[in-house]
């Protein structure tokens, strides 16, 4: 499969892996079957790789993420058209107008995703416990809304992908499939950012997340965790079959400024 362009990543994400992608494949396992990424995101390392897979299956548990992705998938035209229409009223009002209301329409609620994602304060993903979408106007002149080649681009790409809702455990790769998990990290202090979803990830989850990598390891999955750098997550993975690569990643998309700059976190392999 040969793209004009190379797909980038079609939403700002907070911890999304652009920054991380060399440090990503150069710990890649040197063949492996079908790819999992039970944590989408914004896919920087799926669209990295996606002109040497054969099968992906890219899963996330938020649900207007994952209809996006079906719609870039699916009618990418349409989508586009929709996302043209957005950028010819956006405003101020228009932008409060969309973000109050939900559209049911999957490429409505596609379109309304996108314009959201690079129209709001710092590209910033946030909802309430209500599971409704917070974040107030970003302050651009002239917010690139459309990237129609890159749309393009990414639903080529997505060609070799299954995309599903639904929690990271829904998965099942078999030996010699590559899974790589990417989830909300261990928060490194109370203002850490976890809200992609209205159910927050809690360290309960991050302990059964570990207990699910345990059993994919035990069928001969090949595993690659990023989290944060914490005395928690390094006991969590302190089995001798867990290598452990401490890597630093800049991060501009935070609401909290102090937050933003080069961290240091962790990626995990068991290969």
């Amino acid at each position: 499969m040969k793209n004009q362009i190379t797909p980038q990543p079609f939403v700002k994400w907070v911890g999304g892996k652009r920054s991380l992608i060399n440090e990503l494949i150069k710990r890649l396992p040197k063949n492996f079957n079908s790819y999992y990424e039970p944590f989408i995101g914004g896919g920087a390392l799926f669209f990295s790789l996606c002109n040497k897979l054969e099968k992906a299956i890219l899963i996330d548990k938020n649900l207007e993420l994952v209809i996006t992705y079906n719609a870039i998938k699916k009618q990418p035209k349409k989508l586009i058209e929709r996302l043209k229409q957005h950028a010819r009223n956006h405003s101020e009002t228009h932008y409060y107008f969309v973000r109050q209301n939900k559209p049911t329409s999957p490429l409505d609620i596609a379109a309304r995703f996108l314009y959201l994602n690079k129209t709001c304060f710092n590209g910033l993903y946030r909802v309430n416990k209500s599971g409704g979408f917070n974040v107030p106007i970003g302050k651009y002149s002239n917010p690139n809304i459309v990237q129609e080649s890159n749309i393009l681009a990414c639903h080529k790409a997505l060609d070799v992908a299954e995309i599903k809702y639904g929690d990271f455990s829904h998965v099942e790769p078999q030996k010699q499939d590559f899974a790589y998990f990417d989830p909300p990290y261990h928060p490194t202090s109370e203002a850490s950012f976890t809200a992609y979803t209205k159910d927050n990830f809690m360290e309960s989850d991050q302990i059964r997340l570990r207990d699910y990598i345990v059993k994919l390891h035990r069928k001969g999955v090949y595993i690659m965790l990023s989290n944060s750098s914490t005395e928690f997550i390094r006991d969590l993975y302190k089995a001798k079959y867990f290598n452990h690569h401490e890597v630093f990643a800049p991060r501009y998309i935070n609401c909290k400024p102090g937050e933003r700059g080069k961290v240091s976190e962790l990626l995990i392999t068991n290969y």
